[in-house]
């Protein structure tokens, strides 16, 4: 039966987990251990901080669970022994991890523990995506509340969102600046709203938004208040001089300023201009009428040429990253917009209909006596899906409460605005606090209502919709069928793409590449719109793989990608044409294949001015294999202090990482991490491909710590995909911790080989990880430690500071 099973596996093309044949007993393991570990894991020693010397594999499930899942993992990849050190004969290794396996199992059977999670909070991107939901309002959260801290690689673990005064009075801030947005403030007083342009950002191209015929510049939506006049302000630029322009050459820029599209303005530029002019670089319009509510404006160049530039215009002329635009005199260089403002209103004339308005305003009292029952209407539809749960009667007198103060002071509207701002002040908004029954104790199933708020922000992002929480309130969310059933439509919803933009975009680390920017003189052709281009490539492909329900295996071994005509421009991919992404398989030949192609991954692993194979390495083995390498001894020189050069000639970054790790504390980490991000080297700073540096012939040769020889992405590729437990493992646990919102620990292990173990025989479909999870005692439970009074915390209990922005 086993051989017939093994070769319908082969067939179907999964990978197959050849189990030991060894009989041993705990005492010949444990002889095992502490012959070939105990020597370097010792008490004295302690590499690796942790210590084997006192080894007991009949105790280790009680005693030090911990070190035991520790002992897995580094089994599991085959990195210990480490390379050049001996290994027991035959499948002894193979024997002890699967004892050890079998122990931590049976541990967890015997005391089962789903863990704790505090409450959570909610972070930037899910306080944005609340409001949306809510109040039909697209607003950008960094204007009020602080970064979010990461634990786990995510922004949403519980332990690190405790709350403090100054995250509070941010929340209250945003609350009052939200709601007044929302109803629209027909007394609104005179303020100004700035709009950064980055320095890497091209202005050489067409932005998006932004008009047919134009260039550079920025498109952005903005809310306006209230009806009335605007003035747009347009900063340009200035060269180190403090002029605008250096050169001699002909000059003829004009920028444009349009709202919804249609034009509003002209204005000339002065190629005179200097910063010691009244003015300075600004340039204004004349007030310009405009109707409240979220509109697209935009400030442009009129485009004046067409066709290839290069020929006029420095390699650098499209950014400002070398911070010398314009310098050199007698060259064409353009114009730069730096900050594009709106200030107003003037002269208020009232509050247009806006999209946040018709959600609000479901009715309109046509009397005094139908205002209050009108806002009573409004406010438990809306407080119902703020707070993600069914109205309470204590819910709505507190926000009854602070509508009576605003309708007394400023009418029915102002009414409505004020328990809207009491509303988003809520700590039943903000957190997200999960009922405790009151004489819980021990393993407590999660509610019903709860669980559809756990469900949707796993696999939205954002709050659960109305028949999540239909399901959740009757108690039908329960149901493993119900459960798998909402799970799938969920997945199959657009708004699943969150898993692709929250999740593996934070998995992968992708926001890192905003923190690279490689050497303009070097890299003239990197631009910000290349790195955004380059991050939404990696979250298009793996949202194609939730939407396909396709194979994790694709992450390392996908013959495709998604790319827009710059992006393949940049790979060398011919055909494409467009700012479109869609979907292209790499030509024949390409060296590209699964994430160790897409220039994201690339670009972050690099510093400024060359690729780092040791941050190429490491990322792998942190965020792909689970296994992160200790951190680097103290005192130890980094690269950069490494001498550079020998011998009239530049070294290549191998040369000089070969001199750094002659250090022996240094090589026994290095073994590990260079080999690997000396096989993705012929890969350039910016993604590209190349096969000499600092015109030497590249050397990628390495050899993977299991002793295979590896040169090049794709043999890295299968050098790994010999392991594929250990990579699925490590995905799983990664996931588990974004969809649980607090750090997996050793408890949850189990659970994790479970899911993995499951996932096996369908090739690791994506979404056989996801309803694993999902159907995992962690999602569904919970550990109650202490008897926890239930909370009793109701809108009346907030601090809105009602008309502190009126």
């Amino acid at each position: 039966m086993r051989a017939s099973t093994t070769r319908a596996s082969r067939r179907a093309g999964h990978p197959v987990i050849k189990p030991a044949t060894t009989t041993m007993t705990s005492a010949a393991l444990g002889d095992v251990v502490k012959k070939t570990c105990a020597g370097c894991h010792s008490d004295q020693r302690k590499q690796g901080n942790l210590s084997l010397q006192q080894f007991n594999l009949a105790t280790i499930g009680q005693v030090a669970p911990e070190v035991a899942e520790k002992m897995i993992n580094k089994l599991r990849t085959g990195m210990m022994p480490p390379p050049g050190r001996a290994k027991p004969g035959g499948d002894t290794l193979q024997v002890l991890l699967e004892t050890l396996e079998r122990t931590m199992d049976a541990r967890y059977a015997a005391d089962p523990n789903p863990g704790v999670r505090t409450f959570q909070r909610l972070n930037r991107a899910e306080y944005e995506r609340a409001i949306r939901d809510v109040l039909s309002l697209d607003i950008k959260s960094e204007s009020w509340l602080p970064l979010d801290t990461k634990s786990a690689n995510f922004d949403n673990i519980a332990d690190v969102q405790m709350p403090s005064a100054t995250l509070l009075d941010s929340y209250l801030d945003a609350a009052s600046e939200i709601s007044r947005l929302a109803v629209g403030d027909p007394k609104a007083s005179v303020s100004t709203s700035t709009y950064k342009i980055a320095r890497l950002a091209s202005q050489l191209d067409q932005v998006e938004g932004a008009p047919m015929g134009t260039r550079g510049g920025s498109s952005v939506t903005h809310t306006f208040p209230a009806d009335g006049e605007y003035v747009f302000t347009v900063t340009l630029h200035a060269i180190p001089t403090g002029q605008l322009f250096a050169s001699t050459a002909p000059f003829d820029e004009k920028i444009e300023v349009s709202v919804n599209g249609e034009r509003a303005a002209i204005l000339e530029v002065d190629r005179g201009m200097s910063q010691s002019d009244p003015q300075g670089m600004e340039i204004k319009t004349k007030p310009i009428p405009i109707r409240a509510g979220p509109q697209r404006i935009t400030a442009t160049f009129l485009r004046t040429f067409e066709g290839p530039v290069n020929d006029n215009i420095t390699p650098l002329g499209h950014s400002i990253a070398d911070t010398q635009i314009g310098a050199q005199a007698g060259i064409t260089v353009q114009a730069h917009i730096q900050n594009f403002a709106v200030t107003g209103p003037y002269n208020p004339t009232g509050v247009s209909d806006t999209p946040s308005r018709r959600r609000i305003f479901s009715c309109r009292p046509m009397s005094a006596a139908e205002a209050r029952p009108c806002a009573e209407r409004i406010l438990n539809r809306i407080g119902a899906q703020a707070y993600r749960r069914p109205m309470q009667a204590n819910d709505l007198k507190g926000l009854l409460a602070f509508y009576d103060e605003g309708a007394k002071e400023g009418g029915f509207e102002l009414g409505i605005r004020t328990a809207l701002e009491a509303l988003l002040s809520s700590p039943h908004f903000i957190f997200r606090i999960e009922e405790i029954p009151t004489a819980a104790k021990g393993r407590v199933a999660v509610s019903g209502v709860d669980l559809a708020s756990r469900l949707s922000f796993f696999l939205w992002g954002a709050p659960p919709d109305s028949q999540l929480v239909a399901l959740g309130r009757n108690g039908r969310l329960n149901d493993t069928t119900v459960l798998v059933q909402q799970t799938k439509r969920m997945l199959a919803d657009p708004r699943s793409e969150a898993l692709a933009t929250r999740f593996a975009s934070q998995w992968l680390r992708l926001q890192d590449i905003e923190l690279v920017h490689p050497d303009a003189n070097q890299f003239p052709d990197f631009r910000e719109q290349l790195a955004i281009d380059m991050r939404r490539e990696t979250e298009l492909f793996f949202y194609n793989l939730v939407r396909e329900n396709r194979s994790m295996l694709d992450l390392f071994t996908a013959n495709y990608t998604y790319v827009n005509e710059a992006l393949a421009n940049h790979y060398d991919i011919p055909g494409v044409v467009g700012t479109q992404f869609r979907r292209v398989n790499y030509p024949a030949g390409s060296p590209r294949s699964g994430i160790f192609g897409h220039g994201s991954m690339l670009t972050l692993t690099s510093v400024a001015n060359r690729t780092s194979p040791v941050l190429r390495g490491k990322w792998v083995m942190e965020v792909l294999m689970g296994s992160p390498p200790p951190p680097p001894p103290p005192n130890v020189p980094d690269l950069e202090k490494t001498e550079g050069a020998k011998e009239g000639r530049l070294l290549t970054t191998r040369e000089r990482m070969e001199i750094h790790r002659a250090n022996a504390t240094c090589k026994s980490c290095h073994q590990f991490i260079d080999p690997i991000g000396l096989a993705l080297d012929n890969f350039d700073v910016m993604g590209r491909w190349r096969i000499r540096e600092n015109g030497a012939p590249l050397d990628t040769r390495g050899d993977y710590y299991d002793g295979t020889k590896i040169t090049s992405p794709a043999e890295l590729q299968q050098a790994m995909l010999k392991r594929p437990v250990p990579l699925m493992r490590s995905f799983t646990q990664n996931l588990m911790a974004y969809a649980l919102g607090r750090r997996v620990e050793w408890y949850d292990a189990p659970t994790v080989r479970r899911i993995e173990a499951a996932a096996r025989p369908g090739n690791y479909k994506l979404n056989d990880f996801i309803v694993g999870v999902v159907k995992s005692d962690a999602f569904r439970m919970r550990k109650v430690i202490a008897q926890a009074a239930p909370s009793t915390a109701s809108p009346s209990t907030s601090v809105p500071a009602a008309g502190r922005s009126r």
